[in-house]
């Protein structure tokens, strides 16, 4: 509220009148409690009796409120509101290693993964294009950039795990993703606005290193957003031994940093799906100054109800 801003704000000099016509009011019952004589009842008192006079009080203070906030619509306000990007690309990398293969997570890690990614699908705007890029111990882009979402869902549907982690390689591999992405048709030589979505559990160990590559992608301004997916007691069974896999929050954290993304951590489907929702939010939308007259407006005519009620019942007698 105190940050508003007013596309005409010349036309606040009328909230002068505010203070005023307040300044009346008083005056106005003042002189009226000067001239009024003790212990007399005026036929006035026996139609508005004294316990009616907070009517009376709120009607004015709702009718200068009214005033008030028309006054603000006049000058048009103006204020941050979200809305869609129009266009950007998203490359949605997931770690398909055997560690997303433990059960902390029910049914598996790898099976909750996919559940949440095709509902992140429908969070983003119809203009997105999305990517696939699957990764174990090699990436593969398996969708490139396309607005066609039931593409998308299919390709996340058919994953299937593979041994060891290449985070690192993984990242490089979505941004080539990005230079797939289709060029704005009114802005031809602008580089695609797009973000790197990376949910993974484990550490990397093999490929580039994870570092490096956060940094290629700040270079090319393409935030990568982590997802530290599982739990400290994540386990998989390997030929009749159990190897734990617990997430790896720190890696996630550090690719976030470097790129200038956001890191969240998910240990649950649920936690998972709202992490999707938080990203989708963060990639899809965009604040930027917009009228916000008709809200102003709205208020005015609320408080003007209010006036009108106050002031009717004043005459009115209630059951």
């Amino acid at each position: 509220m105190f940050d508003l801003e007013f596309m005409r704000p010349e036309r606040l000099w009328w909230l002068v009148l505010i203070p005023l016509l307040v300044g009346l009011y008083v005056l106005l019952l003042w002189r009226r409690r000067a001239k009024a004589r003790p212990h007399a009842i005026t036929n006035l008192e026996r139609v508005l009796p004294k316990q009616q006079a907070w009517k009376r009080h709120a009607a004015v203070g709702a009718a200068v409120l009214s005033l008030a906030a028309l006054n603000l619509a006049f000058a048009q306000p103006k204020g941050e509101v979200e809305v869609p990007r129009e266009r950007a690309t998203v490359v949605l990398t997931m770690d398909v290693s055997r560690s997303m293969l433990a059960e902390d997570v029910a049914p598996n890690r790898l099976e909750a993964a996919k559940q949440a990614a095709q509902d992140f699908l429908t969070m983003l705007p119809a203009g997105f294009n999305v990517s696939l890029v699957a990764f174990a111990g090699y990436p593969t882009i398996l969708v490139p950039p396309t607005t066609d979402r039931g593409v998308v869902a299919a390709a996340i549907s058919s994953l299937q795990v593979a041994p060891s982690t290449a985070t690192g390689d993984a990242i490089y591999a979505s941004l080539e993703a990005l230079e797939q992405a289709p060029p704005d048709p009114d802005n031809p030589d602008e580089p695609t606005p797009g973000a790197i979505v990376l949910l993974s559990d484990g550490s990397s160990n093999n490929g580039r290193p994870p570092a490096q590559a956060a940094q290629e992608a700040k270079k090319r301004k393409t935030p990568v957003h982590t997802i530290a997916f599982g739990t400290s007691r994540g386990y998989v069974e390997t030929n009749g031994r159990r190897e734990a896999v617990p997430a790896d929050p720190e890696q996630m954290a550090q690719i976030a940093r470097i790129s200038g993304g956001k890191t969240f951590t998910a240990g649950s489907l649920g936690e998972l799906k709202d992490v999707y929702s938080a990203i989708a939010k963060s990639v899809g939308y965009v604040k930027v100054d917009q009228e916000v007259t008709e809200q102003y407006a709205g208020f005015a005519l609320a408080f003007a109800v209010l006036a009108a009620f106050a002031m009717i019942s004043l005459g009115a007698r209630w059951p």
